[in-house]
């Protein structure tokens, strides 16, 4: 696997922002924090979600996000993007979503991960950039980024490499799972390749079996 590094570490608390004629809580808005940050079983230090359903918790502890991927966004998409731009904590650069695969676990400094889903985009990230159409984008892209679990708690800083320590044995890619979501839905045989990696988190594969179940009563 080609160096992946950490190029920021990103957090931040929820705020409200205008979204129409409403406000709503978000805590997309993160910033580099200097030097080490301890990272913990649902989190980083100083940093929060709002919507608690659907962010956050131990299968999302530190949402990660690639800045190879910039370029493509902001080629007449989004303005000129920097750390933190998709409301991830870990700003990586050197890999995306074509080389991690559900179940992965990485050393990074002084603490052990494992990627447990990707990351499915929410209105939010339209709300920050003021483009609808961007969640859908992300999803037919499959440029979502992702989250880690946290194995072994620990500090993580900008500069730390992150360390494969055990590549999943099924290999099935972020991208890959992205597709199976988002393109696939009447694809019985795909959703069940998906499934049977036990790490994938319950969120994920609970909305999956759901969808299976549908499918095969109606068979």
């Amino acid at each position: 696997m080609k160096p992946i590094v950490i190029a920021s570490v990103n957090v931040g608390l929820p705020r409200s922002v205008p979204n129409g004629r409403k406000t709503v809580e978000t805590g997309i808005f993160k910033h580099p924090a200097e030097g080490p940050v301890h990272l913990g079983k649902t989190g980083f230090e100083g940093d929060g979600q709002a919507d608690l359903k659907n962010h956050g918790g131990p299968d999302k502890a530190a949402c990660v996000y690639s800045t190879d991927r910039f370029a493509f966004w902001e080629d007449g998409i989004l303005p000129a993007l920097g750390p933190g731009a998709f409301g991830e904590n870990l700003s990586i650069s050197g890999g995306a979503e074509e080389d991690f695969c559900i179940g992965d676990i990485f050393a990074i400094g002084g603490a052990v991960v494992q990627l447990s889903q990707p990351r499915q985009p929410c209105f939010k990230l339209s709300v920050r950039y003021g483009v609808p159409e961007l969640p859908a984008k992300v999803q037919e892209t499959g440029y979502s980024g992702f989250y880690f679990r946290v194995l072994q708690e620990g500090e993580v800083q900008a500069g730390d490499a992150l360390i494969l320590q055990q590549r999943h044995p099924a290999g099935m890619t972020v991208m890959r799972a992205n597709e199976i979501k988002y393109k696939l839905k009447d694809d019985a045989e795909a959703i069940r390749s998906l499934l049977a990696v036990e790490e994938l988190a319950e969120g994920w594969s609970g909305s999956l079996k759901k969808r299976l179940a549908e499918l095969e009563a109606n068979a």
